[in-house]
């Protein structure tokens, strides 16, 4: 892709952009959108995790300082692929290639349903 000042403009990933070509911004924006709720996510996820590790529960210490660190680990996983989803989804928009599904959806939603199960638990 070629600017205004007519040099070759270097877009990083190379691997996102190097193949395709540019889609309707929309679709772009669209995907911008989405990795932000998921970095959005991961951060909720860190801050439920040291919440919950300095909230004084009726569960056993070592119960809750795990379901802190689950929830933080969860985070972290969520905001690294949250960019993998990104590259991988722009990708394929640019090539004219269906959008690829992940997986990871699915292991968050247990891991939340896990700790939710267990702090419900303990307020019984």
């Amino acid at each position: 892709m070629r600017t205004r000042t007519g040099r070759a403009e270097r877009r990083w990933p190379r691997w996102v952009y190097d193949g395709g070509s540019e889609p309707d911004p929309r679709w772009s924006f669209a995907n911008e959108r989405t990795f932000l709720a998921w970095l959005r996510t991961g951060l909720a996820l860190i801050s439920a995790g040291v919440a919950l590790d300095v909230i004084d529960l009726s569960l056993d210490d070592a119960v809750q300082h795990l379901l802190a660190v689950v929830l933080v680990l969860l985070g972290l996983l969520s905001t690294a692929l949250a960019w993998v989803q990104w590259a991988r989804a722009e990708r394929a928009v640019r090539r004219g290639d269906p959008l690829p599904s992940t997986p990871f959806s699915a292991v968050l939603a247990l891991g939340l349903v896990l700790c939710a199960g267990v702090v419900l638990a303990s307020m019984a």
